[in-house]
């Protein structure tokens, strides 16, 4: 995934208002969530940029994939349990009463029937009465007709930091894969890295699917945090 950027991750998101974001969170949930605890998990927690907005409302604890962006997050957080794993087959042995897969990257499962077990085992890990908040990737339907997608840039102007980051897109059998394009300019000196990221296209009826099929009741707000909508699946108590 980000392999090649880690320690760039924070400065090229830095547009995302985490702050506003973990708000509007905490605010769709609070009608659902109806178990007394207040354990909240973030699978694919990343450097924890939502973790420092939820540490005040919540006893919280991350897991993620890459130790390098886990690295990150204890440096920031070190008073946060961080646990390394896959969305896929973690087993962290207990239950919390919030469950969160957050910025997408629920995508990079790719395929529906790890989608499916993406969500069975995030579903696992709720208390009863507990909430399951995930923000999709990009559905078919906002692709247009399939499409080549246009190129994207995005940039960092910082004093000691300058970043250009282009990517180009192609779209294969429900598979987004892009190419990111990184020119940075740091200590005195420019050089060049590539990423490649392939994140699953999946329908709305197939994230409604993966929820009921874990046995949590599903609701979904269009707009979510950031525009790419939300679902949140209830445990019955």
């Amino acid at each position: 995934m980000f392999t090649k950027t880690t320690e760039f991750y924070d400065a090229i998101y830095s547009w995302k208002d985490y702050a506003k974001e973990s708000q509007l969170l905490l605010a769709l949930m609070a009608p659902h969530k109806k178990s007394a605890g207040n354990a909240l998990l973030d699978v694919a927690c990343g450097t924890g940029a939502h973790i420092a907005f939820l540490k005040d409302t919540f006893s919280v604890e991350g897991l993620d994939l890459d130790e390098n962006m886990l690295a990150i997050a204890r440096s920031k957080h070190p008073e946060v349990p961080f646990h390394h794993g896959d969305m896929l087959d973690f087993d962290l042995g207990r239950e919390f009463d919030v469950v969160v897969c957050l910025f997408s990257a629920i995508g990079y499962v790719k395929q529906p029937a790890l989608l499916n077990q993406a969500i069975a085992n995030m579903a696992r890990h709720l208390a009863p009465g507990g909430v399951l908040a995930v923000e999709p990737w990009l559905t078919p339907e906002k692709i247009e007709g399939g499409k080549r997608p246009p190129v994207h840039s995005m940039f960092v102007d910082r004093p000691n930091l300058k970043i250009a980051r282009l990517n180009e897109t192609r779209i294969k059998d429900g598979i987004f894969r892009t190419n990111f394009h990184y020119l940075i300019g740091q200590g005195g000196r420019i050089f060049y890295r590539r990423e490649r990221h392939e994140l699953g296209l999946f329908t709305h009826e197939q994230y409604v699917a993966a929820f009921q099929n874990a046995g949590l009741e599903v609701h979904h707000d269009a707009d979510g945090l950031m525009g790419r909508g939300l679902y949140l699946g209830l445990h019955a108590s």
